[in-house]
């Protein structure tokens, strides 16, 4: 397995960066849209007839050319690979309509293993699962499934997430190959114009419009040959031997990165995107909010610390507090070290020149009060060292209760 970088797995955003293809887009907006609501009309009638006819070769047959009008094609590769005694077929995971698109092909079921239940489920083509919460249940009644004659196949996605099948697969689950020993993997590729498959962020009914929307959407899908498990093997090696033949099939690579790592990813991407009106709030954060926007993870960390020491001590330059908190990588020590430093003369200096002329007129008429370090040096006795943290503290609550005195002109005795 080789390691992939996260980002390449998923498309973060909907609309491409290429100037060209955006101008393509735009141009295409208007017709996309009246696409969109043609679609829709025609998709309540697929539904319709999807529900109408029975299970056969010809409600596949019709439901797939009138998918088609919805610009959704199936291609299919090396069809007669298909084993019609395979009780489970592995799919990777690309859009929320895979499942739809097999089932065109062959008859098949797909158990919703977590999301809506009920009509919804079963509008949506999922089996649902009448089981006890929990993995363990779950795994219990698709095995008992399987064993059971006469049942149409399983199609099971062991990414258990969706990816923009560009880069690689996520690690394979174990625990659906250990339903049945043997198993046909299916490999699906798809392809879109001008917009992204999917975006993590987006519902199923997102994803409908905007494929709706879309001028068409390709699956190809390709059929390849049965493997059974070797006696010994465990299931999780067996699941790295069908990412393996999957991800070959595909040309993609096989990754170690997991369901659980999207969801954190995705969880921190969040946590650290600035808002645009947090970044104009006050001038000075304006440049911190370009910073930030910027830089990588850890990045991000300095950078919002940063802005909480500048907060506190508004005429120290942020540089120099990046430069200290890299270092320290805590807030408390940062203001420590700043208010203890010899060079508070200079660095004020410093301030006014890298923040301009606007921070100079902002706080010409603020004197900036002077904090003498509370203990020269360490202290020998942990008293010492306790009366030492004591006196900055009193230290640092005066300075920023005299500097929120000056900012809003208030006098000293209304402040208590």
């Amino acid at each position: 397995m080789e390691n992939r970088g996260i980002e390449d797995m998923f498309d973060f955003r909907r609309f491409p960066k290429d100037a060209l293809v955006l101008l393509l887009l735009l141009i295409y907006f208007p017709v996309g849209i009246c696409l969109m609501l043609i679609r829709i009309f025609v998709g309540v009638h697929v539904f319709l007839v999807s529900c109408a006819l029975p299970e056969s070769f010809i409600r596949r047959f019709i439901v797939r050319i009138m998918c088609s009008v919805l610009g959704m094609h199936v291609r299919t590769k090396n069809p007669r690979s298909r084993d019609k005694n395979t009780k489970l077929y592995m799919c990777n995971h690309v859009t929320e309509f895979d499942h739809n698109i097999i089932n065109l092909l062959t008859p098949c079921h797909t158990p919703q293993l977590e999301g809506s239940t009920g009509f919804v489920c079963w509008a949506r083509g999922f089996m649902e699962i009448h089981s006890a919460s929990g993995q363990g249940a779950i795994g219990d009644t698709l095995q008992r499934y399987c064993s059971t004659e006469g049942t149409s196949p399983l199609l099971l996605f062991p990414e258990e997430e969706t990816t923009n099948g560009r880069a690689g697969l996520l690690k394979f689950s174990s625990w659906p190959f250990s339903l049945t020993d043997s198993i046909q993997p299916v490999a699906l590729r798809v392809t879109r114009p001008l917009i992204a498959l999917s975006t993590p962020d987006s519902s199923w009914m997102k994803e409908l419009l905007w494929t709706f929307f879309a001028p068409c959407t390709v699956y190809h899908v390709s059929w390849l040959p049965t493997v059974s498990r070797q006696d010994g093997e465990s299931t999780q090696e067996f699941a790295n031997k069908v990412q393996e033949l999957l991800a070959g099939e595909l040309g993609l690579v096989s990754t170690k990165i997991t369901k659980a790592d999207k969801a954190e990813h995705i969880k921190r991407t969040k946590r650290y995107t600035v808002p645009q009106a947090s970044t104009s709030a006050r001038p000075a954060s304006i440049g911190l909010g370009f910073m930030v926007q910027s830089l990588g993870t850890d990045d991000h960390r300095i950078a919002k610390m940063a802005q909480q020491v500048k907060d506190v001590l508004p005429h120290v330059p942020l540089n120099v507090i990046a430069k200290d908190l890299s270092e320290t990588n805590c807030v408390d020590t940062t203001i420590t070290n700043l208010l203890e430093s010899k060079e508070e003369g200079p660095m004020e200096a410093t301030g006014t020149s890298t923040f301009g002329s606007s921070m100079n007129n902002s706080y010409s008429s603020v004197p900036a009060p002077t904090i003498k370090p509370a203990a020269k040096c360490f202290g020998r006795y942990p008293v010492d060292r306790h009366l030492s943290l004591q006196e900055r503290k009193e230290a640092l609550y005066n300075f920023a209760r005299r500097r929120y005195i000056e900012k809003h002109g208030l006098d000293q005795e209304d402040s208590h």
